[in-house]
């Protein structure tokens, strides 16, 4: 593997130590190029500077947020001469909330950003380039968001409610009156939902809201002691006026108000509908979803008579389609109550040749009785920390093709590093724009051996 280095050009100190920089303090800076995570970056004095809500070639006043060492955190208070690509934020709440932090850059640059991400990182972190880059999967620009979560917190001291979303680098809460990126339905919920909450007699008992969206809305409301029966019931009113299930949460897990209506989602080209419960990992845009799970089943191409491995397997999001075309899915997950519903969904949705298990993925895997008979193909979506032991065994699987989505650049890297030493090649790399508006960046890679190519 390459040796691991920052690719940030840090000045030297001049051997004096730089006096401390306090928060709050202004300083004019040049901004010239932008970081992984969408942030500008300049230097003075030997420092290295992250600004948020600034761009590349920009010169802005800046404050700061905080710093450590020579490295300081800053937010753009004045943009004194802006890139030609910067573009008016089409959200009123852009700069304050922390969700979507690159509205100024338009959609394509905002790609262009998150392909040069994945690609510095494959290359410095193990030396590799992609055989084929593929072009980056895209969906709606706004409106794709299905879930969102809404902070909530009585201030005791002002006897008042706030609602919102957090703010950028700070506990504090920005009310929200609409957002953008949210679906349609959720947007609706989210205009109305303030008013719900500050009418409640008590609000106090309020934790935060989550909103869902799939075959119909969703509301779970986590309080953190029991509701008046009459917030209840108004929260019961508010639901049936924007056609949308109540769930609540107490001590324990999410529990339906009317437990016999199911929450789910479609994968309509294959015909199959996942059922779920609020606190289960679901994909947040539904057509780059459907997208991506498309472009898996292309590249990894399994067949009629492979037996096929899907690792961190959640709900079935990949499991369920794959089990359409190959003759046999091993679907492996962590989470007890994800294979639970892994499994109901796969006999809700008539697969029998598809076996969902439960195993810690950060161990090793021999000794797993449905890892002896081997696999033709491998697919993997590991949380941000990647899948590092579970790719070290791989190859004794007997894999030819190995399927890996990720949602952290750095940590997909440091993997395929580790499965080019077993011999894969990386026949293909794209992004998969799960989230515009933000430097998140989701990819998908396929990894084959000598004798698989195409």
């Amino acid at each position: 593997m390459a040796r691991r280095t920052t690719g940030l050009r840090f000045q030297p100190s001049g051997g004096a130590r730089s006096a401390p920089l306090q928060v709050g303090r202004k300083q004019v800076l040049t901004i010239e190029r932008l970081a992984h995570d969408g942030r500008g970056i300049a230097f003075v004095d030997g420092r290295t500077w992250f600004v948020s809500g600034a761009l590349a070639g920009e010169q802005v006043e800046a404050r700061v947020l905080g710093a450590r060492n020579r490295i300081v955190d800053a937010r753009a208070e004045r943009i004194l001469g802006a890139s030609p690509l910067r573009r008016d934020a089409p959200c009123a709440h852009a700069g304050r909330c922390g969700g979507c932090t690159l509205q100024a850059l338009p959609h394509a640059e905002q790609l262009a950003l998150k392909q040069r991400t994945l690609a510095e990182q494959l290359a410095r972190f193990a030396e590799l380039a992609p055989e084929e880059w593929a072009p980056p999967l895209v969906g709606p620009e706004f409106g794709y968001r299905r879930r969102a979560r809404i902070a909530v917190r009585w201030e005791a001291a002002a006897g008042r409610l706030e609602v919102g979303f957090r703010a950028t680098a700070s506990q504090a809460i920005v009310a929200i009156d609409d957002c953008p990126v949210l679906v349609r339905p959720l947007q609706a919920v989210l205009r109305a939902l303030p008013a719900l909450l500050h009418g409640l007699a008590r609000p106090q008992a309020l934790g935060h809201v989550e909103l869902f969206h799939g075959n119909t809305s969703a509301i779970l409301v986590r309080h953190t002691a029991p509701l008046a029966d009459d917030d209840l019931q108004r929260l019961r009113v508010f639901c049936r006026e924007h056609a949308a299930q109540l769930w609540l949460q107490g001590k324990g897990d999410p529990q339906a108000d009317l437990p016999e209506a199911p929450l789910g989602y479609r994968l309509e080209p294959w015909g199959l509908e996942l059922q779920y419960r609020p606190g289960d990992f679901v994909q947040v845009n539904a057509a780059v979803n459907e997208a991506m799970v498309a472009q898996a089943l292309e590249w990894l191409s399994p067949r009629s008579e492979e037996r096929v491995l899907d690792l961190f397997s959640g709900l079935g999001n990949f499991a369920l389609p794959l089990a359409q075309r190959s003759r046999e899915v091993v679907a492996v997950e962590g989470v007890a109550a994800m294979v639970e519903r892994g499994r109901e969904n796969a006999v809700r949705n008539g697969l029998a040749n598809l076996h969902f298990c439960q195993a810690d993925l950060s161990k090793p895997l021999a000794g797993a009785s449905w890892a002896a008979a081997g696999f033709a193909a491998v697919l993997l979506d590991p949380p941000r920390d990647g899948a590092l032991e579970a790719v070290r065994q791989l190859g004794s699987l007997g894999a030819e093709r190995v399927l890996y989505v990720s949602c952290n650049p750095a940590t997909l890297a440091r993997d395929a590093a580790e499965l080019a030493g077993q011999g894969y090649r990386l026949r293909r790399a794209g992004i998969l724009d799960m989230f515009p508006q933000t430097a998140h960046v989701e990819a998908m890679t396929l990894f084959e051996r000598g004798s698989a190519a195409r």
